[in-house]
């Protein structure tokens, strides 16, 4: 196992384990009957609210569960790794938000399962994207837009009767609301890109075409930019002709 793989996976540790721990519960939820689908989100119902918790790491079938299981790893992983910096508050918070939504406005029925997480998600990293206009996130944002656009169908209601379409449509509202409220935490790797090139010194940069802040100032500012400069021209050529004279 290289060295590359091993950093890879200790990268990903949480998503793994988060994996492993969906695969476990249900698992033995329906080989032991256990009835966990009562730890579910039942909306407006006091008790329940602690369920904003639990609701999302039980499923209600083994298929329920592999339909998940590609999604939350996938998408726990790209936050891992390219959003380290907020990538727990992301989740949390995208996970108690979906759940809060789903239990005050949802039918009242059992919500279990954790697509409404990664609804969440999905509309984290498209939308961080369209917010932070970097290199990196837009990459990312047209990767999950390309994986996961076929998923908008199922936040309407014209679906399945046992599909949860709220928690995918809550999911889907607070992955946007937490992508605005990160907007400007801005990662290291993604500082770099707002840097020169390293190969690019000052002699190269004065070659561009137009100053490389040209379109970042107003018309009254580049306006008075370019009188300055008249100004300046104009003393030094009567400080050369001056110059000119006493040297006669």
């Amino acid at each position: 196992m290289g060295k590359d793989f091993k950093q890879f996976i200790y990268k990903i540790r949480y998503p793994l384990l988060l994996l492993i721990l969906l695969w476990i519960i249900t698992p033995l939820n329906l080989f032991f009957d256990l009835g966990l689908t009562k730890f579910g989100i039942f909306p407006r119902v006091p008790v329940y609210l602690l369920s904003v918790f639990t609701g999302p790491l039980i499923h209600g079938s083994i298929g329920h569960l592999a339909s998940n299981s590609l999604p939350i790893l996938v998408l726990t992983s790209i936050l891992v790794i390219f959003y380290p910096k907020v990538a727990l508050k992301v989740f949390v918070s995208i996970t108690i938000g979906t759940g809060l939504m789903v239990w005050t406005w949802a039918r009242p029925s059992y919500h279990v399962g954790i697509s409404g997480v990664i609804y969440g998600l999905i509309a984290f990293i498209f939308w961080i994207g369209i917010f932070r206009k970097n290199m990196k996130t837009i990459v990312l944002s047209l990767i999950v837009l390309i994986m996961y656009a076929g998923s908008v169908e199922s936040i309407f209601p014209n679906v399945e009767e046992n599909i949860s379409w709220e928690s995918h449509l809550f999911g889907g509202i607070f992955g946007i609301l937490v992508a605005f409220a990160f907007r400007n935490t801005i990662e290291e790797d993604e500082k770099v890109y707002n840097k020169p090139p390293s190969w690019a010194n000052e002699q190269e940069i004065k070659q561009y075409f137009l100053p490389r802040d040209a379109f970042e100032k107003t018309k009254m500012q580049r306006y008075y930019e370019y009188l300055e400069a008249q100004r300046l021209k104009q003393m030094e050529a009567m400080q050369s002709n001056y110059n000119e004279r006493n040297n006669q």
